[in-house]
């Protein structure tokens, strides 16, 4: 893990290299994913601008001494990741580091923490001080996988449109707090 952490760069690199890739897009892939960029940009800016950091959940984090640090596996056009992740840098700022590594750049992290067999991001890796795993979280909230399964249930009545929007209601509306609770309750 170590390896991966010293690969891994800073919130203000990742916001950079999706500015970069945005403007000056260096593959098809990249024009693709334009739109998304964009996107995923405005809502990283919307929940920086927003945010407000809660003292009880500060508090739990100093509580539990943790020591260790937060690898990220992310990629800033995802909805999901769009969405928690500046929370998630912004509430451990100033008590742990964290590092985020782009999946689409070397895909070899992400297949050690699948989810359901895919590749979904953002994944929140958990190390100690000597980095080892000591937990992982991802790709979204509790609250927002029960949206997915709810989706999946039933496509024909509850659309994928219902789906994304509900999802984003509701990230907009929460701010990164349940990620942050339930990342909290695996340090």
């Amino acid at each position: 893990m170590e390896n991966y952490w010293n690969s891994a760069i800073s919130f203000d690199e990742y916001i950079q290299i999706a500015h970069e890739r945005l403007e000056n897009p260096a593959d098809q892939h990249e024009i693709e994913y334009k739109p998304y960029y964009e996107l995923g940009l405005q809502r990283m800016n919307r929940t920086l601008k927003k945010l407000v950091t809660d003292e009880e959940q500060v508090n739990e984090l100093k509580s539990k001494n943790f020591d260790g640090k937060i690898l990220i596996i992310s990629e800033a056009w995802c909805g999901d990741a769009s969405a928690t992740v500046p929370a998630l840098v912004k509430f451990f700022e100033g008590h742990n580091e964290v590092k985020i590594f782009l999946r689409d750049y070397d895909s070899s992290l992400i297949e050690q923490f699948l989810t359901n067999g895919t590749q979904s991001i953002p994944k929140v890796i958990i190390l100690d001080k000597e980095f080892k795993v000591k937990n992982s979280w991802g790709p979204r909230p509790k609250f927002g996988h029960d949206l997915l399964l709810k989706y999946k249930a039933d496509p024909e009545n509850y659309t994928k449109d219902m789906f994304y929007n509900d999802l984003q209601i509701y990230y907009s509306r929460n701010r990164g707090k349940d990620a942050i609770q339930e990342i909290l309750e695996l340090l």
